[in-house]
């Protein structure tokens, strides 16, 4: 598959590794800044991003740039109607009208807050064990993520995701409480604690904690590039279902989806 990157920071450069390793093209590597980008486009200039990524003969798109970037990048990419992959976060506020755009110009776009596979095996173990615990209420829980210094949300996607599951689970947990405290959490707030330091790929702790003992579950990323690996995978697995028709075009899809 010949495949555009949109967005060639350091996580670019690894998608672009791992896209030539499972034996794809990359067509056109695309950036407001990266001074080794094929094309360096004006920041939120639709019509140049679209033209840059049509005359690569792009078959499929990945974008991983940034939050204050990632809308202005889906809306002029969308109508592409190629299959698109979404890795940037800082947008679920935002996803039913990308929903509907997709559904209104016919584009079809992939997006996950983590593309790890074992990211995506942590949220189903956080799921079983927050089921597992919930007629226990002598069990509190909280999330903690830490990450480099350069990741620019906060709390990370995948801790926002780990916490949607864990209030899916106990009743008791009605509401995330993220960032800084001026007093004590409510016995109702699921606690979201974020960490950025040095160059930390990512890592994300549930507690479980009661009086008498605590259950800890971790998820430690040793590198981006199994979220390089997994964007490029999950554009195979879009474009492969889009082409025998298990997935329609027009819509917005998560990894769970092509998994």
């Amino acid at each position: 598959m010949k495949i555009a990157l949109v967005g060639y920071g350091q996580m670019g450069h690894m998608i672009q590794a791992a896209a030539r390793q499972r034996g794809h093209d990359v067509a056109v590597t695309i950036d407001t800044a990266a001074p080794d980008a094929d094309v360096r486009i004006p920041a939120a200039d639709a019509e140049a991003l679209a033209a840059a990524v049509l005359q690569s003969g792009a078959q499929g798109v990945i974008e991983f740039t940034h939050p204050s970037a990632v809308l202005h990048n889906i809306r002029a990419l969308l109508p592409l109607k190629l299959p698109l992959v979404v890795g940037t976060t800082g947008w679920a506020d935002s996803a039913e009208e990308i929903r509907n755009l997709a559904r209104s110009c016919g584009g079809t776009v992939l997006h996950s807050s983590n593309f790890s596979v074992g990211v995506q095996l942590f949220f189903q173990i956080v799921s079983q064990a927050a089921a597992l615990l919930a007629p226990f209420d002598e069990y509190d829980c909280a999330v903690w993520e830490s990450h480099h210094t350069k990741k620019a949300d906060s709390p990370s996607g995948t801790a926002l995701e780990i916490a949607k599951r864990i209030l899916a689970q106990l009743p008791d947990k009605t509401e995330m409480a993220a960032g800084n405290f001026s007093g004590r959490p409510q016995k109702h707030q699921l606690q979201i604690a974020s960490t950025r330091v040095g160059s930390v790929p990512g890592t994300h702790t549930v507690w479980f904690d009661s009086a008498a003992d605590t259950i800890e579950l971790t998820h430690t990323a040793r590198s981006r590039e199994g979220f390089a690996s997994g964007a490029v995978r999950a554009l195979e697995g879009l474009a492969a279902r889009l082409a025998d028709g298990t997935l329609a075009p027009g819509e917005l899809y998560d990894i769970t989806d092509v998994l």
